[in-house]
């Protein structure tokens, strides 16, 4: 079966495609602020750019009626996110956190989720979450539909210690959620990478 993307096929189609077998998706739970609300929102278009100079892209769309969802908007004008990863305990705050809501209400405050300020320039932490990396927005990239890429400088990442099995090494061992089609998963099973000859 090929699906030629000649505009016969509706975006809905086309990204439950890519959702179901580009996979699994890390997910980024992403942290901003707006005249004193915390808007905390979790996006699976997301994946590690470059480490030189070290970026992360996150694509976030609009609201059903065009405008930006919160995320997007508190960005373009604060410049500044936190991106927190969750694992499995987390799974049930993260899910929640992904309802529409009102501009000016916080989910944080909605379904209890506990945050924690770790660096006054950012927006704050999750506070179980495993890892955050604290970003600001270095550019958009247009593409013309109704999804943005963001491009975002990490200038900090904390990483809890109950992960970091060696601080040395900065081996770091959790089970970050992801995104399977519509359900979520775990990476499960860990195979090691065979000897090339």
């Amino acid at each position: 079966m090929t699906l030629t993307l000649d505009g016969s096929i509706s975006a809905t189609d086309i990204y439950k495609v890519m959702s179901q077998t580009v996979i699994p998706r890390p997910i980024a739970w992403v942290v901003t602020e707006d005249e004193g609300v915390t808007n905390i929102a979790p996006f699976s278009y997301f994946t590690p750019l470059a480490s030189t100079p070290p970026t992360l892209l996150v694509s976030v769309g609009h609201k059903p009626d065009g405008s930006p969802k919160d995320t997007l908007y508190n960005l373009r004008k604060n410049k500044t996110c936190t991106l927190c990863l969750a694992d499995s305990s987390l799974l049930k705050p993260l899910h929640y956190s992904s309802k529409p809501l009102p501009r000016n209400v916080s989910e944080a405050k909605t379904f209890d989720i506990a945050l924690e300020r770790r660096d006054e320039a950012f927006p704050p932490v999750v506070a179980d979450a495993p890892v955050a990396y604290f970003c600001m927005l270095r550019e958009e990239i247009t593409l013309g539909g109704p999804t943005v890429p963001l491009v975002l400088d990490v200038k900090a990442i904390w990483l809890a210690d109950r992960i970091v099995k060696d601080p040395q090494r900065l081996s770091i061992d959790f089970e970050p959620l992801a995104r399977l089609g519509k359900a979520y998963a775990t990476i499960g099973e860990k195979l090691e990478a065979p000897t090339i000859p």
